[in-house]
């Protein structure tokens, strides 16, 4: 069974900086496009930031200049290091793969728990 597993949320004053990682475990033949996606309270979960398996990245404007998206094929994981963080980047941060399981051996669009970032002084 294929799993995503994010960490690195927590509590950060604005101007500040975090570093999210997800990593995906199981039985995984490829995995292809990874992405962070956000919801605030009251709101829609919205695309963050994605990453190909060819390095191509993506980013929302709003984030652009201060978020960089990466990965380690090696280790199944993506990470979004966050800088100079604002009080509306405060959401949860989900983190999204489409991947190929080895049982199924189907690509199948997967969805992490969450992570909770909250920028307040």
């Amino acid at each position: 069974q294929v799993q995503l597993v994010e960490s690195g949320g927590g509590l950060v004053q604005p101007g500040g900086s975090l570093r999210l990682s997800c990593a995906a475990s199981g039985s995984i033949l490829s995995i292809y496009t990874m992405g962070w996606y956000r919801q605030a309270p009251g709101k829609q979960r919205t695309l963050v930031a994605t990453i190909t398996s060819s390095y191509i990245t993506n980013y929302t404007d709003s984030v652009k200049g201060r978020f960089t998206i990466s990965r380690n094929n090696a280790k199944s994981t993506v990470y979004l290091q966050s800088n100079s963080l604002k009080p509306e980047d405060t959401a949860v941060y989900y983190c999204n793969a489409d991947i190929r399981g080895a049982i199924e051996n189907r690509l199948r669009n997967y969805w992490g728990q969450g992570t909770q970032v909250t920028v307040s002084s």
